[in-house]
């Protein structure tokens, strides 16, 4: 079958948090790329990968390309799954005989769920990795047969049994990401706010083997072990990639935690820096320092750090496996060499309270991360977080976003409450970017390079029309009307 891979359309300013099934925007412009579906969108001929959010596409746009296509596998999310099962609705109105395969995370934990809210809009589930799954019934293989999917059957829910997880031979067998991006998408529709613009994001392994409560993907898709590429095999695809985005600043490696194997980390980033390759990528506050001198020397610019929480006892509630002070010296560390930080911190772990919000702001200052992020905690099906907090009845709400798109605080807890932990996100926030040393700082780059002070600049308007939209849904929240309403 004709197969289009999907990552459907969604309305203006939709931010899901972290477990969404794309960024799309956050308190800036902010969009990354597709990965998961372009293993099998590079698998099968005739097939097409369209990212319809970057494009800015709305449902009848998506419609009318899906006709010419058999199959469609959409990427949904926890919070956009209710705005995806319209699309997929539409689809099917439009083309009754339309095969619909839905993949994520939250189709991973709510396969039956999932298929019954859809109705007839949806076939089919493929669960975790879905690459070979969604490959198989392109291809015509009858349902029974395909590990990994659930499906509606004379009236009773069928799930088959997972298969094993994808080893280094298969892994290298995928097609590069890299070579269906440059195919279907188009980089320059691309931002993080924390690389060089514009970039280039890929998948090195699969997996994580840390066992933070709160993450969807090693709990739901990928599993605690980190199954890797062959180095061979990474960097065949990364010294294709100049050729393929002529005008790609950086490289971006999208692994949960890139530092995890620390050899193979410093095996990739001698053969990135004997091909010239800017690159950062995601990393744990727990490497020694030798490994960090050998990674900055061969291009590494900038980790993303999840310090989560500057509270010992939050840490050790989410299993983070890092504590205060080991973070503390990893980020001396990384200062000393000239490493530059993405910090990210969530507010509403379990055991928050408005001490332990001060002390994380106090903590993210010490730090002094180039860029933070601060999200809200959001309990996603399927994660230990998820399983706590409904247990202890502290969930207030069963969607993660509003239909304005604004991420929602759906924690409440006997010592603050979900109101006090969304405001403290804007306090966050105001407190690092609009102190004395990080003004000081941003003055000084955008003196330096036009560039980046133009970049500043329109990501400082972004952030400051996102404080305001917070503030404005918060009063809304506070009213008794909406209270009712709720």
């Amino acid at each position: 079958m004709r197969t289009l891979f999907l990552n459907p359309p969604s309305y203006d300013d939709f931010d899901g948090g972290a477990g969404a099934r794309y960024q799309a925007k956050r308190e800036v412009w902010s969009f990354w790329y597709p990965t998961w579906l372009s293993y099998p969108a590079g698998m099968l001929p005739g097939a097409r990968l369209l990212d319809a959010p970057p494009l800015h596409m709305s449902v009848d746009e998506v419609v009318r390309i899906a006709r010419d296509y058999d199959h469609v596998v959409l990427h949904t999310s926890t919070p956009s799954f209710r705005a995806d099962v319209r699309t997929a609705q539409a689809l099917k109105t439009a083309k009754p005989d339309l095969v619909i395969g839905f993949v994520g995370g939250h189709v991973t934990a709510r396969p039956e769920e999932s298929l019954r809210f859809a109705d007839s809009a949806i076939d089919y589930v493929a669960r975790k990795e879905f690459d070979l799954a969604v490959v198989a019934v392109a291809e015509g293989r009858p349902y029974d047969d395909i590990e990994g999917i659930s499906f509606l059957r004379d009236g009773a829910y069928v799930h088959n049994p997972e298969p094993p997880a994808l080893t280094t031979e298969q892994l290298d067998a995928l097609p590069f990401s890299t070579e269906v991006y440059a195919r279907d998408l188009d980089y320059r529709k691309y931002n993080s706010p924390y690389c060089q613009y514009p970039y280039v994001s890929l998948y090195t392994g699969r997996g994580c083997p840390a066992r933070c409560t709160f993450c969807l993907w090693p709990q739901v898709t990928t599993g605690h072990t980190y199954r890797t590429r062959s180095v061979e095999n990474v960097l065949e695809e990364c010294s294709r990639v100049k050729r393929l985005f002529p005008e790609m600043k950086e490289l971006f490696f999208d692994d949960d935690t890139f530092t995890a194997d620390p050899k193979r980390a410093v095996a990739i980033a001698k053969g990135l820096g004997r091909l010239g390759i800017t690159w950062s990528t995601n990393s744990r506050a727990n490497v020694d320092r030798e490994t960090l001198r050998a990674l900055k020397d061969n291009g590494l610019r900038l980790f993303v750090v999840g310090y989560e929480s500057g509270n010992e006892r939050i840490l050790k509630n989410i299993r983070k496996g890092v504590s205060v002070e080991r973070a503390r010296r990893f980020t001396k560390d990384c200062h000393d060499i000239g490493i530059l930080i993405h910090g990210t911190f969530i507010m509403g772990l379990p055991g928050e309270t408005r001490e332990t919000i001060e002390e994380t702001i106090r903590f993210a200052l010490e730090m002094k991360p180039e860029t933070v992020q601060c999200s809200l905690a959001s309990p996603y099906p399927g994660t230990a977080m998820y399983d706590w907090v409904r247990e202890h009845k502290y969930l207030t709400v069963d969607s993660l976003v509003d239909e304005t798109g604004y991420q929602k605080c759906t924690v409440s807890y006997p010592e603050v409450s979900a109101e006090e932990i969304f405001k403290a996100v804007e306090t966050f926030y105001r407190r690092y970017y609009f102190s004395r040393r990080y003004i000081w700082k941003s003055l000084k780059k955008m003196a330096t390079d036009r560039h980046e002070a133009k970049r500043l600049l329109g990501e400082g308007k972004d952030f400051l029309v996102s404080m305001y939209k917070r503030r404005q849904i918060a009063a809304q929240s506070a009213r008794p009307e909406s209270n009712a309403s709720a």
